[in-house]
């Protein structure tokens, strides 16, 4: 069984995905973190799970549907263990 990380970048996500959507709805943050933190369990029992991005840092990103639409959890493996790097809703403007 693998053991997943979290780099600091990836745990200051997370508090911000969960203040985002606390202020817009107090009953879904946790919903939202729980379903996060399962992803992240199945990474311990499949590192693999995750589609490779198509280039070449060996990073992978496993998708967690969540309402219309999901959050992404991008992490790398070193070793037998996931590292997340960083995560984000899907509909995040990532341009910045």
């Amino acid at each position: 069984m693998a053991a997943v990380r979290w780099l600091p970048e990836a745990l200051d996500d997370i508090e911000r995905l969960y203040t985002f959507l606390y202020d817009k709805s107090p009953e879904a943050a946790p919903q939202a973190a729980n379903a996060i933190l399962k992803a992240a369990d199945l990474l311990q029992a499949n590192p693999h799970i995750g589609r490779s991005m198509p280039d070449e840092t060996g990073r992978r990103e496993l998708f967690v549907a969540f309402g219309a639409g999901a959050y992404v959890l991008r992490y790398k493996l070193s070793g037998s263990d996931a590292i997340i790097i960083r995560v984000w809703h899907n509909r995040e403007n990532r341009n910045k």
